[in-house]
């Protein structure tokens, strides 16, 4: 038997048998539960930042693209070249027009504001996951020439208009009339319903054919700009100065990281922040072993009197009772990482009983983005809480030890 199974030996020995020591086996419980349910805690929490960050980057990008050329002066003259050039760069995968314009709405009494984008059915199915989002409707049903509109489903609300019904749609530049300079509006046929599952889209937007809105805005055959699906959406900084380049300067380009850096770096903030503070959690969880290995250490003096008479050194002590420590550790992180995995894979289901048992709704849309709790696990995440976890248990378990370790044969036989 070597040196290092007999050591181990010992250490998984003394955890087993500390099963049917009362009081022992209480305290050594507490540990291992509290260990578990602070790595859990941890779990959920950074899977549900990621699945936060990542549904509402899908989300944002499901209306934006992944980059936008656009003109300086808010509209493209002659566009199609450019469109063709945009289409050939490498990395891009589809190019659809837009325009784009604020305006306001009216349904009966009511009114509210809106971002009118008029878009290419056909095209606009290459670069953006509209389709999935469609409640009722299709895009194929804005055809132009017929002043069709698709309102977010928070917008729909707030006018109190339903499909098949009509709204007015108000926009910014007028018309000279004898009486004086008159807003320009025109009358629209809703058509669909969209919910994103943002609030601040659906509240807002307004989709229609992209010549009705060209010709409400009086626009002619110009365009606001051009928006690129990319292969890589995290190679956009490099493709769109790359577009810039081709286009031979006189644009306004941007990506997804610029135009919403603030948001997701506070996101990424906010996780760092969130794992230094839980991570205090589970240090308070592992330090828990320390007042488990003091006892352990209490209840078998005779145990280390008899391995100390029989030629056992004191670093032998030391490492017989670090490991039976890291034992009780890696048992309270592998419980936790099973608890926190079950949690985090369940977590929409789970908040969907309890908001329908307690008929309360956790996640206003108005306030929180959106009405789901998205998590996502990330093993990087899982490997790093358990490296942390564990490191925090194996120091808790170096006093007892040195303590164990430096007991007297003698001494500890003589109280006994």
């Amino acid at each position: 038997m070597t040196r290092y199974w007999y050591e181990g030996f010992l250490g998984l020995r003394y955890l087993r048998s500390a099963r049917h020591r009362g009081f022992v086996s209480l305290i050594a419980g507490i540990a291992i539960l509290g260990l578990a349910l602070g790595v859990a805690v941890l779990i959920v929490v950074l899977s549900v930042m990621n699945g936060f960050e990542e549904e509402l980057r899908s989300r944002i990008l499901s209306l934006t693209g992944h980059a936008t050329v656009s003109g300086l002066e808010g509209r493209i003259p002659d566009w199609r070249p450019d469109l063709a050039r945009l289409t050939a760069l490498p990395g891009v995968d589809a190019v659809a027009p837009y325009v784009e314009a604020q305006g306001m709405m009216t349904h009966d009494t009511k009114s509210a504001g809106v971002l009118l984008r008029g878009i290419v059915p056909a095209e606009e199915q290459r670069v953006a996951a509209l389709s999935s989002h469609l409640l009722s409707g299709h895009l194929a049903d804005l055809v132009p020439g017929q002043y069709r509109v698709i309102l977010g489903k928070a917008l729909a609300q707030e006018l109190g208009a339903q499909v098949g019904q009509r709204v007015v749609l108000i926009v910014a530049e007028g018309d000279v009339t004898p009486v004086g300079i008159l807003p320009r509006m025109r009358s629209f046929e809703v058509v669909g319903i969209l919910s994103v599952g943002m609030y601040e889209y659906d509240r807002r937007i307004a989709l229609v054919a992209m010549p009705d809105a060209a010709r409400l805005l009086k626009m002619g055959d110009d365009i606001t700009g051009l928006r690129l699906d990319l292969h890589d959406m995290y190679a956009a900084p490099r493709i769109v100065r790359d577009a810039a380049l081709a286009l031979g300067g006189g644009f306004y380009v941007e990506d997804w990281t610029g135009q919403h850096v603030n948001f997701f770096r506070s996101i990424e903030i906010t996780k760092r922040i969130l794992f230094v503070i839980l991570s205090l959690v589970v240090a308070v969880a592992a330090f828990n072993i320390v007042s488990t290995m003091v006892m352990v250490v209490k209840d078998k003096r005779r145990d280390i009197a008899i391995l100390r008479t029989f030629g056992s050194s004191p670093r032998s002590i030391l490492q017989v009772f670090i490991i039976q420590g890291s034992l009780i550790g890696l048992l309270g992180i592998g419980l936790g990482v099973l608890l926190g995995l079950v949690i985090a894979v369940n977590l929409q289901q789970l908040v969907h009983a309890l908001e329908t048992l307690v008929g309360f709704k956790f996640l206003d849309a108005r306030v929180y983005f959106m009405s789901d709790l998205p998590a996502h696990v990330r093993s990087g995440d899982i490997l790093q809480i358990c490296g942390v976890a564990f490191v925090l248990a194996c120091l808790s378990t170096l006093y007892p030890a040195w303590r164990a370790a430096r007991l007297l044969p003698a001494e500890s036989l003589r109280n006994d």
